[in-house]
Parts: C-alpha cells; sequence; structure tokens
C-alpha cells in the first residue's frame, strides 16, 4: 500500500490517515511545526521576563555601590613605648589590606575590624636613633599577644588568630 492522493484537494496521505473537514480531505499543512515554533517562541519569552523581572527585583539593584558587608572581629593594635616608631598593621575592609603609619608618636592605639579568616597583625620598627617600643593585640576585647622591640631599628611583630567563621 502506498500514499494516496485525493482527487479533489490533490493533497497526499498515507492510508488510514484522516484529514477530513466538512467531508473533504484537506492538505496537510505543517501544524506541528507551526506549534513547536509557537513554544519553542514561548519558552523564550518567559525565560527573558523571568532573568528581566529578576534583575528589576534584585536586591542589589537597589544600591548599585554598596557592597555586601563582610563578617568581621573587633580587633585593636597598641604600640606603647617613647618617641616615634614605624607601624604596620591590618586594616579594616573586606581584603583586610595593610595601613602604614610613619613617624608614629607613641603611644599608639587603634581599633578595626579585621575579615574573619584574616591575621590580625602588627608590626613596629624602630627609628636610628633605637629606644624600646611594645606591641600588643586584643581580639574582641581579649589580649592575645605583646611583643618588644628594642634598640636602633629594632623590630617587633604581634599577631592574633581570628576564626574563620562567626563562631568563635
Amino acid at each position: 500500500m502506498g500514499d494516496v492522493t485525493e482527487p479533489d484537494t490533490g493533497a497526499v496521505r498515507e492510508p488510514g490517515e484522516k484529514h477530513l473537514t466538512g467531508g473533504k480531505v484537506m492538505p496537510r499543512r505543517g501544524v506541528r511545526p507551526l506549534r513547536a515554533a509557537l513554544w519553542t517562541a514561548a519558552v523564550a519569552l518567559a525565560a527573558c521576563g523571568g532573568l528581566l523581572l529578576y534583575g528589576v527585583l534584585s536586591p542589589q539593584d537597589a544600591d548599585p555601590g554598596k557592597r555586601p558587608a563582610v563578617a568581621s572581629v573587633e580587633v585593636t593594635y597598641e604600640v606603647t613605648g617613647t618617641g616615634t616608631a614605624d607601624i604596620t598593621y591590618q586594616a579594616h575592609g573586606e581584603g583586610g589590606k595593610a595601613a602604614v603609619v610613619t613617624a608614629a608618636a607613641l603611644p599608639w592605639r587603634t581599633t578595626v575590624r579585621v575579615p574573619l579568616g584574616r591575621t590580625p597583625v602588627v608590626g613596629v620598627v624602630l627609628g636610628a636613633e633605637g629606644g624600646r617600643a611594645r606591641c600588643a593585640v586584643a581580639v574582641g576585647g581579649r589580649h592575645v599577644q605583646s611583643a618588644t622591640a628594642t634598640g636602633g631599628f629594632g623590630r617587633a611583630t604581634c599577631a592574633g588568630s581570628v576564626p574563620a567563621t562567626g563562631r568563635g
């Protein structure tokens, strides 16, 4: 058995296939490809609408210049002694960059927020005239380390420990 050609319309159909409308056989017009194209377009339109809605309702778009807060802990650095010293310490910020104070008058003290997982550190370097200076680190109000620098270009470094998560 082969394809059947309808005499009135010239439509080709397979045996057993029914394309009757009002008693006439209608030619096959590619309805399935049209439906597939419509469904594809509808899905693409829905995806674009979803992305657009996400962009409009996103809380980050409320203030594009604002960065999310970084979990941190309060750290106090202290350098005691007389005269001046160059001091380097772990400063605030998301990256926890080092800050430098040149020829700081002693005693010197600052409190900053250090990101969790970073090591709070303060370093002291005395000048050529020497002297004596003591550095100390307190994390969350608790003393964790101290060290002493003496003599010309004497050095001391103090470091603490900060948990990597909010649980201490």
